[in-house]
Order: structure tokens, then sequence, then C-alpha cells
């Protein structure tokens, strides 16, 4: 056979395969977010007398069967992918699978295969395209310039995610993580002043995730001002102590000049003296005694006037 016959061949077989290729439609390529669902979905446009369905996953070692639909057996997940991917609408004209909880190992191709009689398998291809993309984080700051503010947005994803600030000029800055995730961040200088500004992120052709911020006008205090609320707040600290140490040491002489007036009053106060109890007399006591006494010295002054009566007499005699 010559180069001529042989290309017409190949040539033929192309485009016969292509027709039968069209008789299938499908999603050619599926984007979807990572930890959601996916569905993929294959319909035979011509009624064509199709025996089997078969759901074929294209990996590095080659092709791998993940589910199937067969008019004598009905449907059936293989091995490895239960769990995992169900047959949501299985028929030998229409046949779609749901992949479950979507991570990067479910990225890759699928291929649905009708296999008729007698054309043989009619195949259609879908890829499923895996992104991530978190939610962006808009921060406003301060800048060293005292005129503008530093506004800041950062969104992380896989692929690299595109982020936008609704201002006139922005520069962008990504760092790769160690996930594989890349974290782009796009920073501008704003004049202070009251204004919105947005920021949206997006990865490939999936929606777009936005967030908005009002910055307010930001009052920037003069140098001389700074410097005199420092000077009053160091003054205030000062008094603050001074008052403080003038009110301890009132308050410790008040207790030393207590404690010395409580021993001065010890000091004054006289001694009680201790009086016999024969001293102590009342008025009463006091005449009785005197009555005593007298009647003492009566009898005294009788008794010797007695006695000298005596002498006298027996001189007499």
């Amino acid at each position: 056979m010559s180069n001529f016959a042989a290309l017409r061949l190949i040539f033929v077989s192309w485009v016969f395969q292509k027709g039968l290729t069209a008789l299938i439609k499908t999603q050619h390529i599926v984007l979807a977010a990572v930890g959601e669902d996916s569905s993929l979905s294959c319909q035979l446009m011509q009624p064509k007398d199709v025996l089997q369905v078969t759901w074929q996953k294209s990996l590095p070692e080659g092709m791998k069967d993940v589910a199937c639909y067969s008019k004598h057996f009905g449907p059936g997940v293989n091995d490895g992918f239960q769990g995992k991917v169900d047959l949501e609408a299985a028929g030998l004209q229409n046949c779609s699978i749901v992949i479950r909880n979507l991570t990067e190992q479910d990225e890759g191709c699928y291929h649905c295969l009708f296999n008729t009689y007698p054309e043989g398998a009619l195949t259609g291809t879908t890829c499923l395209q895996i992104y991530e993309l978190h939610e962006p984080i808009l921060h406003v700051g301060e800048s060293n310039s005292a005129e503008e503010a530093l506004v800041s947005c950062s969104a992380t994803g896989r692929p690299a995610p595109t982020v936008t600030l609704t201002v006139p000029h922005y520069n962008s800055t990504s760092v790769t993580n160690t996930n594989g995730t890349v974290t782009v961040t796009a920073t501008a200088r704003l004049p202070d002043e009251s204004t919105q500004v947005g920021c949206a992120a997006r990865v490939l052709s999936a929606p777009q995730k936005e967030v908005f911020v009002m910055i307010p006008e930001v009052k920037q205090s003069p140098a001389g001002d700074l410097t005199s609320i420092i000077v009053v707040s160091v003054i205030l600290a000062c008094v603050c102590v001074c008052v403080a140490a003038v009110i301890v040491f009132l308050r410790r002489r008040r207790h030393q000049n207590g404690v010395s007036h409580g021993d001065a009053e010890k000091t004054k106060t006289p001694q009680k003296t201790t009086k016999d109890p024969h001293e102590i007399q009342t008025p009463l006591m006091k005449n009785e005694n005197e009555l005593r006494q007298r009647t003492s010295s009566v009898k005294k002054e009788k008794k010797n006037f007695t006695t000298s009566c005596l002498k006298v007499k027996k001189t007499l005699f």
C-alpha cells in the first residue's frame, strides 16, 4: 500500500470517528471547586442499540473503569470509586455520574463509552478541572505618609488567583505555599479621605469572590500636638506619683503623732496614791475619834487627880 493510500485510510477513519463522536453531547471541560460535588453527563443524540455504557478515567498508567450501566446487569460502581462516585442518571441513551467532595486527586479526564451494535464504541470525553479559592482578605492600615492610607487585599487559591482592587494603581506580589496553593496580595496607597474600596479574587473562569470596605477619613495629629500630648501625660504621671507620696507621708506622720500623744498622756496622768485605810475618815468617824480622844483625856486627868489625892492623904496620915 502506498503512502497516499495509507494517509487516505487514516483520514477516513478520523472523519468516521469524529462523526461518531459528534453523536454524543457532553461538556468538554467542567470546572469545580475543592469540596464541592460535580456532575459529568453524556447523552447519545441518535437512538442506537446500546448494550452498555461505561465511564472510565485517564490515569498515568492507563484507563481505569469507574462505573457502568448494563442492559442486562443494571448500574454498578467499580472498586476504588465506591462512596466517591454515584450513577446519577443511569440509562443506555443518557448516563451521568456524580463525583462527591472533590479533591485534587479527582482532577482529570473522564470518558463515557456507548457500546453499540454494530457500530461499536461511541466515546465522549469530559475533563474535570479542580480549583481552590478562599475568601479574599481586605486590610486598611496607615502608611509612612500622614496623607495616605495603605490598602492591601490577599487571596489564596490553586492555581494562582487573580486579585484586583477598585483603585487606579496597585502592585501585586505572590507567594507559593507548602500545600501547593498560591497567595496573591495587591497593595495600593490611597489619599487620606473617605472612600470605598473593593477587592475581587478569581481563579480561571470560576465565579469571582468580592469584598468591600469603607475607608473613613483619618485625622492625623500634627507632630507638635503629639509632643504636647506626651509631655502632658508625663507631667500628669509625675503629679500622681507626688500626690501618692505625700499621702503616704502624711499617713505615717499622723500615725507617729498619735503614738507620741498617747505616751505623753500616760506621763501626765497622776498616779493614784494608795492611802492607809485608817487615814481615810468620813466626817462622822472624825467626830467619833475626837470624842474618844476627849474622853480619854478626861479619864486620864481624873486618874491623875485621884492619884494625887491619894498621895496627899498618905502624907497626912
